[in-house]
C-alpha cells in the first residue's frame, strides 16, 4: 500500500509537469507563429513607447485596450492635447507617426512628455508611458516627469560582459545609500568608490537593487512604477551604462534585482489605470491587488503582459548590459495566496494544485528559455521560499529554468538560534541540516543575512550579537570586552560555515561584511525624512583604531580563497563530524578540511578529525593552515602556529578510512566580574575554526616538494 501511494504521488507529479510544460510549449508556439518568433517578439522595446527613427521622424506606440481616444502631449507641442492623435490598431494597440522636421527629431531630447488618455467616460487622463525610459522628479513635485531620453551620442560600452561564473560571489548593493554621506548616492559614487571595494574584497558579483524607477525611496525599489527607466535619483541612464562598464573591466558581473510580481498602484506616474480601467496590465478587482504590499498584480496569462515583461528583461539586457537578474518575489507569483498566511512543510501537496498560478509560472518559464536562447551568459536567480520543486531544473525538464535559488532558510535559522538558544544549548546537527537541506541538482545562493536583515525593525547578525556595544567598545584603544569578543568570533564562523557548506554560491549585502554598526531606514515621514540610517559606513573599515577592519579583512581573504579553491563550484561537501557535546563540525569540500568549535568554553589538543586521503609511501600527506579565525589579522588571539604540519594517518574515524591530528584552542577572553556577587570569574570562549589545505611531501632524496592542492 505504501509503494502504491508513492507510485500515486509519483505519477500525479509527473503529470503537472507535463501540463505545464505543454502550456509553455503552446504559449511558445502561439508566440512563433503570431508575432514571427521569439526574437521579434521581445525586441518590442524598440517599437513600443516613443522611439527616434533613422530618417529623425518619431514613432508611437501603445497598448490601452479600454481608451476611446490617444494623444500625444508636451513640450514639442506646446501642450496640446488634441494636436497629435494616435491611429487605432487591432488588439487595443494605437500608433503615430510623426514626421522629421528639417532632419531633425520633432522632439527634442531632454523634452517633457505625456500620454493623453480619453477614457470610456470621457475624461482626459494625463499618463506616462509604461515604455518610458527616462523619468525625474523636481524637488518641489510629488509626481515624476517623463522626459524623451534621446542623447546626441549615448554611452558606448567598451568592455565585454565577463564570462559566465563558476563560482559566484555576489555583493547585493543599493546604489542610493551606498556612501557613507546622509544623502542620495549617485551612479558615480558607486563607480569610482564602490566597484574598487568590491573587487577587493573578492567579490565577482554586484546584484543591484532599487534601480527600476520607483516613487516611493523607502520602498527599497520594490514599487516600481517606470519598469523601463533607471532611476534617475542617481543619475542619467549614461551613468548607470558606465557604472556597469566599469564593472566588466574589473571582471564583475552585473546583475539587476528585477520586480515583475507586481508593480506600484501609482496612476499618475505609474502603470495603475494606465488605459482608465483597472484591468489594464493587471487583473481586474479584488485578483488584481495584493493585500499586504498594496500594489497590482500582473495578468501573466495576458498576451501584451508577456510582451511587456519579457521585452522589458530583453532591455536591461541589450541597452544596458545587465548580466542577468535576481527575480524578487517568486513565491508571490506562484500561487494564487501569494504565501499570504501559509507555512510552507515541504509536501508536495503544496506545490501541486489549483492554488498554483500556473500563468504565472508560465511566464518564468518563458522568461528563462528567452534568456538561455538569446543570452546564454546570462544568470538569473529566484527569490522563493516556498522550495517549489525543480524550480532550478531546465525548461525541457518542466522545471522553471532558473540558474539558481536562494537558500532563503539559512538566515532564518542563524537569527533563531542567536535569539533563542544559549551558546551551550546550540545544535550542530541541526545547523548542517540547515545549510545542507537543499533539493538535489538545484544550485542554492547561501547568505547568513542580506537586505531583510539589515532592515528597521529587524538585527544584522552583528547587532544580535553585541548590540549596544557597538558603539562603545569597538576600538581597539579599549579593553576587549566579553561581548566584542563573541560577537567577532561568532560572526567570522557563521559566515564562513554558510559561504563553505550552505550552497553553490554566496551572498554578502554591502556593509554588514564588516558588521556594519546601524541599521538600514530609508527618509520616511516616521524618522523626520532623516538620510542617518540610510548610508554605509565604508569609513570605518578604513580606520585603524576601529575593530571593523577584522571582520573586512576576514571578509576579503575568505573570499579570496574560495577564488583560489573554488569550493562553490565544487560538489557538496562530506560533514564527518557534527558532535553534539563537544559543538565541534568539520568536513571535507573541494581538497580542503574545514573545522569549527562552536563550544563555548571547552578547547581540543590532539583532535582526531576523519579525512579521505591516505597516508602511504612514498607520499606522506599533510595539511597546513590556511585560514585561521585565532589569526592577529582577524581580531584573533594568535595561538597557532601557522607553520605546523598536520600528518594523516590510516587511521579510520568518523567512517573516513584516515585522519589527522588537529588542536582547536579556545579564544580566551577577558576577566569578566558579576556585579551581584562580586565573585570574579574566567570565561573562557572556544569559538574557533581553521581551514586546512593538503600537501604531499616526497620523501625521496631530492627534499620536501610541496604540490597544493594535490588530489
Amino acid at each position: 500500500q505504501t509503494f502504491q501511494w508513492h507510485l500515486l504521488i509519483f505519477l500525479n507529479m509527473f503529470s503537472v509537469f507535463i501540463a505545464r510544460y505543454s502550456l509553455f510549449y503552446n504559449r511558445l508556439k502561439n508566440i512563433e507563429e503570431c508575432e514571427g518568433g521569439l526574437d521579434k517578439f521581445t525586441k518590442s522595446y524598440k517599437t513600443f513607447g516613443v522611439n527616434q527613427l533613422e530618417d529623425g521622424g518619431i514613432y508611437c506606440k501603445e497598448w490601452a485596450p479600454g481608451a476611446e481616444a490617444v494623444f500625444l502631449a508636451g513640450d514639442f507641442n506646446g501642450w496640446n492635447p488634441f494636436s497629435h492623435p494616435y491611429k487605432k490598431l487591432e488588439y487595443g494597440k494605437w500608433e503615430l507617426f510623426i514626421p522629421p522636421e528639417d532632419g531633425c527629431s520633432p522632439v527634442p531630447h531632454g523634452s517633457k512628455l505625456k500620454v493623453v488618455i480619453r477614457a470610456q467616460n470621457g475624461a482626459l487622463l494625463y499618463r506616462i508611458s509604461p515604455w518610458a525610459r527616462y523619468v525625474v522628479r523636481d524637488e518641489d513635485k510629488v509626481n515624476y516627469d517623463w522626459v524623451h531620453w534621446n542623447p546626441p551620442q549615448s554611452y558606448i560600452h567598451k568592455n565585454p560582459s565577463p564570462k559566465r561564473l563558476k563560482s559566484l560571489r555576489i555583493y547585493e548593493s543599493h546604489v542610493g545609500i551606498a556612501s557613507p554621506e546622509g544623502k542620495v548616492a549617485s551612479y558615480k559614487n558607486f563607480t569610482y568608490n564602490v566597484l574598487p571595494r568590491i573587487k577587493d574584497l573578492g567579490y565577482n558579483c554586484v546584484q543591484l537593487m532599487a534601480i527600476m524607477e520607483h516613487a516611493y525611496y523607502a520602498s527599497f525599489g520594490y514599487q516600481v512604477t517606470s519598469f523601463f527607466a533607471a532611476s534617475s535619483r542617481y543619475g542619467t541612464p549614461d551613468d548607470l551604462k558606465e557604472m556597469i562598464d566599469v564593472a566588466h573591466s574589473m571582471g564583475i558581473t552585473v546583475l539587476l534585482d528585477v520586480v515583475h510580481s507586481h508593480a506600484s498602484k501609482n496612476s499618475e506616474d505609474g502603470l495603475n489605470q494606465f488605459d482608465g480601467t483597472d484591468s489594464c496590465f493587471f487583473h481586474s478587482g479584488y485578483r488584481g491587488n495584493h493585500q499586504l504590499w498594496d500594489s497590482r498584480l500582473f495578468d501573466y496569462a495576458n498576451w501584451e503582459v508577456l510582451r511587456f515583461l519579457l521585452s522589458n528583461l530583453r532591455m536591461w539586457i541589450e541597452d544596458y548590459r545587465f548580466d542577468g537578474f535576481r527575480f524578487d518575489g517568486v513565491t508571490s507569483m506562484l500561487y494564487h495566496h501569494h504565501g499570504i498566511g501559509t507555512g510552507f512543510s515541504g509536501d508536495y501537496n503544496e506545490y501541486f494544485g489549483l492554488h498554483v498560478d500556473e500563468d504565472a509560472l508560465c511566464y518564468l518559464m518563458l522568461a528563462n528559455h528567452m534568456i538561455n536562447s538569446l543570452h546564454p551568459e546570462c544568470i538569473t536567480i529566484a527569490e522563493d521560499v516556498s522550495g517549489m520543486p525543480a524550480l532550478c531544473r531546465p525548461v525541457a525538464e518542466g522545471g522553471g529554468g532558473f540558474d539558481y535559488r536562494l537558500a532563503m532558510a539559512i538566515p532564518d535559522k542563524w537569527i533563531q538560534i542567536i535569539k533563542e538558544l544559549k551558546d551551550e544549548d546550540w545544535n550542530m546537527g541541526n545547523i548542517v541540516h540547515t545549510l545542507t537541506n537543499r533539493r538535489y541538482e538545484e544550485k542554492y545562493i547561501a547568505y547568513a543575512e542580506s537586505h531583510d536583515q539589515a532592515l528597521v525593525g529587524d538585527k544584522t547578525l552583528a547587532f544580535r550579537l553585541m548590540d549596544a556595544e557597538m558603539y562603545t567598545n569597538m576600538s581597539v584603544l579599549m579593553p576587549l570586552t566579553p561581548i566584542i569578543d563573541r560577537g567577532i568570533q561568532l560572526h567570522k564562523m557563521i559566515r564562513l560555515i554558510t559561504h563553505a557548506l550552505g550552497g553553490e554560491s554566496y551572498l554578502n549585502f554591502m556593509g554588514n561584511e564588516f558588521g556594519h554598526p546601524e541599521w538600514l531606514d530609508f527618509p520616511r515621514i516616521g524618522n523626520n525624512e532623516s538620510y542617518h540610517y540610510a548610508r554605509r559606513q565604508f569609513n570605518l573599515t578604513e580606520d585603524d583604531l576601529l575593530r571593523y577592519k577584522f571582520l573586512n579583512a576576514f571578509d576579503r581573504d575568505m573570499n579570496k580563497l574560495e577564488e583560489r579553491f573554488g569550493w562553490l563550484a565544487s560538489p557538496q561537501a562530506y560533514v564527518s563530524e557534527k558532535h553534539e557535546s563537544n559543538k565541534v563540525i568539520a568536513f571535507e569540500r573541494a581538497g580542503l578540511i574545514f573545522i569549527f568549535n562552536f563550544h563555548p568554553y571547552q578547547s581540543y589538543v590532539d583532535y582526531r578529525v576523519g579525512i579521505e586521503t591516505p597516508g602511504k609511501y612514498p607520499f606522506l600527506y599533510c595539511y597546513k593552515i590556511l585560514l585561521d579565525s585565532d589569526a592577529g589579522e582577524y581580531g584573533g588571539h594568535q595561538r597557532l602556529d601557522h607553520n605546523t604540519e598536520y600528518f594523516s594517518e590510516e587511521y579510520p574515524h568518523n567512517y573516513r578510512p584516515n585522519s589527522i591530528m588537529v588542536s582547536c584552542l579556545r579564544v580566551c577572553l577577558s576577566m569578566h566580574r558579576d556585579i551581584d556577587t562580586c565573585e570574579h570569574l574566567q570565561i573562557n570562549y572556544s569559538y574557533n575554526f581553521k581551514i586546512l589545505q593538503k600537501w604531499s611531501i616526497c620523501t625521496d632524496s631530492c627534499g620536501p616538494l610541496l604540490f597544493p592542492g594535490r588530489t
